[in-house]
């Protein structure tokens, strides 16, 4: 779906469109996320919506998404696994989520959501993995919240530009921008286990 197509469902359903297109993510629709988060911004660039709201309910409908995943391979588990096994191309997805899951732990999360569709098979896999929920949630959504305002921002700047923007990311910067956000998530992680800590001394 092209950049003019988004905006038009944007235009037409408002907030809402940014929030449903991307929860409904978790289900398949052939639209990268970062195309709808860019153009999330590019809408508040351009004055068609407000930047609070229309970051909120993007944010939102990431980690909703997301969050959706985790649920289904926490409380179902082994019939969701074997249906996206089932599916073309997706056996690929699985073994790098899998990779990623066994040799960085928790931390996959983080790497994920760099990496399109993986981002979405993760969850499936911490949930299946038995994860607690407020450790998916402490790492999934700080993260979510780092990614999103980037790729927002992106968006803003990018204006009418968003699908060459995309182009120019996936090209030259997908592999090295998970560098600096997972640095900040990992950073916000720490203050926060750091003040947990604290509270329980005190």
């Amino acid at each position: 779906m092209s950049y003019d197509a988004l905006l038009s469902l944007i235009g037409q359903y408002g907030y809402a469109a940014l929030f449903f297109m991307l929860w409904l993510g978790i289900v398949g629709m052939p639209i990268p996320d970062e195309v709808i988060v860019m153009t999330g911004g590019a809408a508040t660039a351009s004055g068609l919506l407000l930047w609070l709201p229309a970051f909120l309910l993007t944010y939102l409908g990431v980690i909703s998404g997301l969050s959706l995943g985790y649920v289904l391979g926490r409380f179902i588990g082994t019939p969701i696994l074997n249906k996206l096994r089932k599916k073309k191309n997706m056996d690929k997805y699985l073994r790098t989520s899998e990779r990623l899951i066994d040799k960085y732990g928790s931390f996959a999360l983080v790497i994920s959501y760099f990496f399109p569709v993986v981002r979405h098979v993760v969850p499936y896999i911490v949930g299946f993995n038995q994860m607690t929920f407020r450790r998916y949630a402490m790492i999934s959504y700080t993260t979510g919240l780092v990614w999103t305002l980037l790729f927002f921002t992106i968006g803003q700047f990018a204006g009418g530009h968003v699908d060459d923007a995309m182009l120019m990311v996936h090209h030259y910067g997908l592999r090295l921008l998970w560098i600096p956000c997972s640095a900040l998530a990992a950073f916000v992680l720490v203050k926060y286990a750091y003040k947990l800590k604290r509270r329980g001394s005190a």
